[in-house]
């Protein structure tokens, strides 16, 4: 299965790691089927370069925001400001929900890169990405 995703979206994405370096940055990824279609901005409540956590306030207000828009959450996201575009071990132990996807923007390299992955008992597989305008 692959998804697809907004290039103003992934510009949004940019912009906010870009901002909250040299911390990691967060959020969620919105839209229908296999469409990303917002970002919804979260707050790394760690405030760290080397990992996350969300703020389970603004966990629950894009819930309801999802649901209110006839969103879905399809990924969580994270920036990696100094290492590539892969899960770490800590990722993979933290990815709780098999059933969203889990997307990496390294910030790492001159260009950002910006992978999904499915993660699922402990097992990452990257998935296909088309980025579109």
């Amino acid at each position: 299965m692959g998804l697809t995703i907004r290039g103003t979206v992934v510009a949004e994405m940019i912009r906010q790691a870009t901002a909250e370096l040299p911390n990691e940055s967060c959020g969620y990824l919105l839209g229908k089927e296999e469409l990303v279609t917002e970002n919804y901005k979260m707050t790394n409540r760690d405030a760290s370069p080397e990992h996350f956590s969300f703020d389970p306030k603004e966990q629950f207000a894009a819930i309801r925001y999802a649901r209110s828009n006839r969103l879905q959450v399809i990924a969580n996201w994270h920036s990696h400001p100094e290492t590539p575009s892969r899960p770490s071990a800590e990722d993979i132990r933290l990815a709780y929900d098999p059933g969203i996807l889990y997307f990496i923007l390294s910030l790492a390299a001159e260009e950002p890169v910006l992978k999904a992955f499915r993660i699922r008992e402990g097992n990452s597989e990257e998935v296909e990405l088309e980025i579109i305008k």
